[in-house]
């Protein structure tokens, strides 16, 4: 098991940029598939994006692609997403989530393929 904590949410103008941060806890992490979801008000917990425990495979929701990009560094036990040309429709909470795998290729796009969530941060786009 791994804790998990969410940092850099905050309000932005549309077009505007943030990167979030998870940091985790456990000697493990290295291990983890980590991936991030979003949560609007009154809507389901969607996927945004995904990335293998070695940082080579990447998986992104349609929505966010080609304006978000996750990463991760080991060494912190941190995974970032960098959200760049920010829309309304992006406000949520946003929550970092974790599963331990045996596949260096491994990213995992379900909320059901996750074991371990943070606690979420909010995200706010003004228009």
């Amino acid at each position: 098991q791994v804790q998990l904590v969410e940092s850099g949410g905050g309000l932005v103008q549309a077009g505007g940029s943030l990167r979030l941060s998870c940091a985790a806890s456990g000697r493990t992490f290295s291990r983890y598939a980590m991936g991030w979801f979003r949560q609007a008000p009154e809507k389901e917990r969607e996927f945004v994006a995904a990335i293998s425990w070695s940082g080579i495979i990447t998986y992104y929701a349609d929505s966010v692609s080609g304006r978000f990009t996750i990463s991760r560094d080991n060494a912190k036990n941190t995974v970032y997403l960098q959200m760049n040309s920010l829309k309304p429709e992006d406000t949520a909470v946003y929550y970092c989530a974790a599963k331990q795998t045996t596949g260096w290729s491994s990213v995992l796009t379900t909320r059901a393929g996750y074991s371990d969530w943070g606690q979420g941060t909010q995200v706010t786009v003004s228009s």
